[in-house]
């Protein structure tokens, strides 16, 4: 047996050393403000884990993680089927598919900022496009909260269903077809199609759209601050709200621990993801 040549490793070292540099440091830095009241960068105060004893029993806290897991889990409920229902219907236009593959993923290109201030110019109720049919039937997100969950959902959902149609069509595409012809001969319908055939071989793709977009849509800001700032009552206000207004109130200590809550939280969604994946490829 020819021995392994472990100078193969040189060859990522310096992309190792580039994340190390631009993701390690920076983290344990976050991590490191998270244990001090800060004033300045030159006045910092040790304060142990009181900054995350606080945050853990606030109510307010436990309320914001709970809308964020919410709207997280309405997104991949919305998007994924969606997604895969979109990419089936472009599969059977063949190369006159890719001109649909562009349009969905045109809004990926949008910038974050710009995505509420494009919606709220469509629902304005003298000019906007939307604005005078949502006017009648009683549309107001300024002050009815389902109202404004469902413009923010709608606005990430705009956003990102490219991603999950261009990943699920890079998936059915990849199926040989010689699958479906020998479901065709044994007379099988098209949900059984999916069923058996199409859905367990988009699990690589449809785990990169799950975690992308549970990651994405659970530290939604630019959207949900915009539309309404967290309003009305609250309805919308997030975890990554209350981040930024700590960041805004210049309470950098405070903020850096809830930082870390998130990191941690995200972390342990992303391995309990992993767990149940290889469980169920175990299984399979």
């Amino acid at each position: 047996m020819t021995p392994h040549d472990n100078r193969a490793w040189l060859l990522v070292l310096p992309a190792m050393a580039l994340l190390v540099v631009i993701g390690l440091l920076p983290l344990l830095a976050v991590v490191n403000y998270g244990f001090h009241d800060i004033f300045t960068l030159n006045d910092v105060h040790w304060v142990g884990l009181e900054w995350f004893a606080d945050i853990l029993g606030s109510d307010r806290f436990l309320a914001s993680l709970g809308r964020s897991l919410l709207f997280s889990a309405l997104a991949l409920a919305v998007q994924v089927p969606l997604g895969i229902a979109v990419a089936m219907l472009l599969l059977g236009y063949r190369r006159r598919a890719v001109w649909g593959l562009m349009l969905c993923a045109l809004p990926l290109v949008v910038p974050w900022n710009m995505i509420p201030m494009l919606w709220l110019g469509m629902i304005d109720r003298q000019s906007g496009l939307l604005g005078p049919g949502l006017d009648a039937v009683g549309f107001d997100h300024r002050f009815t909260a389902w109202h404004t969950w469902a413009l923010i959902l709608l606005m990430d959902t705009w956003h990102w269903l490219g991603l999950v149609v261009v990943l699920s069509y890079a998936g059915l595409s990849a199926i040989p077809q010689a699958f479906r012809q020998a479901a065709a001969i044994d007379g099988a319908s098209r949900w059984a199609v999916f069923r058996h055939i199409e859905l367990p071989r988009l699990g690589g793709a449809l785990a990169i759209v799950l975690l992308l977009r549970f990651v994405d849509s659970f530290m939604i800001y630019t959207e949900a601050f915009a539309i309404n700032a967290g309003g009305p009552q609250d309805a919308t206000r997030f975890l990554s709200i209350e981040l930024g207004e700590e960041i805004k109130g210049f309470s950098y200590g405070q903020a850096a621990a809830r930082a870390t809550l998130y990191f941690l939280i995200v972390l342990a969604v992303v391995w309990a993801f992993i767990v149940a994946t290889r469980k169920g490829n175990d299984t399979a």
